[in-house]
């Protein structure tokens, strides 16, 4: 098994450093971070895919106003998972899998551009997306990403515990090693993806989070992105509870466990490097 950090989507959204706690211009460096897998048996694997071709090409049918302009998306297609795969030699038809956190915007924008893959999720988060119920969820969920999909995989939680998390595991064609871990809180579905690697467990905590020095031991978090998190969520409890448990995992160095959440750019660069040094 090969892990590949990409990043697949660029957001700039006014604020600098008041949101990305490292900018020194007005406006902020947020990413996508997705994992391609190279399996031995289950052929690819993407966690989360960012935003697609056809969202960098038709950006005003594909995603929503307001965040489009709240968050100042770049239209850059070489963020794109497809755009990269081929720069690593890969087809669309290679990827099999895509196991994601949650079907946001700008997690689930590059469905459309690997519509053979089979794609695993929580059940919970298929019903809420399909509902749509609310403002908020009509410009989060964008059915023209994905509606023509077909090879979905809705799952409850179920199985043996994850360092004390509901865990599901035996995803339908993929290794062992993939498992999904719920953490309702941002979406009522949202969910990590933990993969068993060699060197210790990866854990995708998608929007659990949004910045680094919310797992350090002393919890810290920008004025933007606390902002943005306590718009975007579904269940502040929830999140909460969820933040303070990975907190307390991410800071027992008996675990083993690195831990990363969507949209921290050092982040991305830290893993990237130590990917990088691996290869």
């Amino acid at each position: 098994m090969r892990i590949h950090h990409l990043n697949c989507g660029c957001m700039c959204p006014l604020g600098g450093k008041l949101y990305d706690g490292f900018s020194k211009g007005a406006h902020a460096h947020l990413i996508c971070h997705c994992l391609l897998v190279e399996t031995d048996q289950h052929g690819l694997v993407l966690v989360d895919t960012g935003f697609g071709l056809e969202d960098m090409a038709e950006p005003s049918h594909r995603l929503p106003w307001f965040f489009r302009a709240m968050n100042n998306i770049q239209y850059r297609k070489e963020l794109t998972a497809a755009y990269q795969l081929a720069a690593l030699g890969f087809t669309p038809g290679d990827v099999r899998h895509i196991v994601l956190t949650h079907l946001d915007f700008d997690h689930a924008g590059g469905l459309s551009d690997f519509p053979n893959a089979q794609v695993h999720l929580m059940q919970t988060e298929i019903n809420t997306a399909s509902d749509r119920r609310g403002w908020l969820a009509r410009e989060r969920y964008r059915p023209g990403q994905w509606g023509a999909i077909s090879g979905w995989h809705g799952y409850q939680p179920r199985g043996e515990a994850w360092f004390g998390f509901e865990s599901v595991r035996e995803l339908k064609g993929l290794p062992p090693e993939i498992l999904l871990i719920p953490l309702r809180g941002h979406t009522q579905g949202h969910a990590g993806v933990a993969i068993d690697t060699p060197g210790g467990w990866l854990l995708h905590g998608g929007d659990a989070w949004f910045f680094r020095e919310e797992m350090a031991p002393t919890y810290h978090c920008t004025p933007g992105l606390r902002f943005y998190q306590t718009m975007m969520q579904e269940d502040k409890d929830a999140r909460l509870n969820n933040q303070r448990r990975l907190r307390a995992l991410a800071t027992d160095a008996n675990a083993g466990v690195t831990l990363f959440c969507s949209h921290d750019a050092k982040e991305f660069e830290r893993l990237k490097a130590g990917e990088t040094r691996l290869a």
